[in-house]
């Protein structure tokens, strides 16, 4: 099966380009898998010094752009004949699960395309139309790549991370993209598996040599 590639510069928090770009796609490709995949992220900052304008920006490309895109594919979607046998996959995170220390905004935003990608499964499903979210841990990329010299952890302590290859994340997505329209993957967690997640930190365990009784 041949691919088709097509390039689009565009901005995701506007409707306008959001339309547009979709509409061009429906002329080119019969067959449309959406990833949401743009995102931004401000980590680093307490609470009480984060910027009422940076957590909302944060908020409008992370969950503005998600409903957008998605409410165009839905859209799109309904008008195909058949109608739905599509996929629409959300870029989400495994800070949904545990936040990182001082990412109130960042971990926000992806609580509510948690919602978005949850709602989408809901209102979809009559129509055939899935919708999953991959809540992705460390990878290798531009943004995350600092994680692999240091980031904070749970207990305060800034250390390395373990990362992986965005190549398994890929892998990942083809997977879910490639059920049929029967099957629905709902959410995925994908991490390395030294990464510091569950807690967020490292602890020291302490075995108590008696077992409390309580009757």
């Amino acid at each position: 099966m041949p691919y088709s590639c097509v390039d689009y510069l565009g901005d995701v928090t506007s409707e306008g380009d959001v339309k547009r770009l979709l509409k061009r796609l429906s002329r080119l490709l019969d067959d449309l898998i959406f990833f949401n995949n743009a995102g931004i992220a401000v980590i680093g900052t307490l609470i009480e010094d984060l910027p009422l304008e940076k957590y909302q920006v944060v908020l409008i490309v992370n969950v503005v752009g998600t409903f957008l895109c998605t409410k165009e594919a839905v859209r799109q979607y309904k008008k195909q004949s058949p109608q739905g046998g599509r996929h629409i996959i959300n870029n989400g995170s495994i800070a949904v699960h545990t936040p990182r220390p001082h990412s109130i905004s960042y971990t926000s935003s992806k609580y509510a395309v948690t919602c978005i990608t949850k709602s989408t499964a809901l209102d979809g499903r009559v129509f055939d139309i899935s919708a999953t979210q991959i809540d992705i841990g460390s990878t290798l990329t531009t943004m995350a790549k600092p994680i692999s010299v240091g980031a904070m952890q749970a207990d305060g302590v800034v250390r390395p991370e373990a990362i992986m290859d965005v190549e398994h994340v890929a892998n990942a997505v083809v997977h879910i993209a490639g059920l049929p329209n029967t099957v629905q993957v709902l959410g995925m967690n994908i991490m390395p598996i030294k990464m510091t997640f569950v807690g967020r930190g490292r602890f020291s365990l302490r075995l108590s040599t008696s077992v409390p009784y309580c009757k």
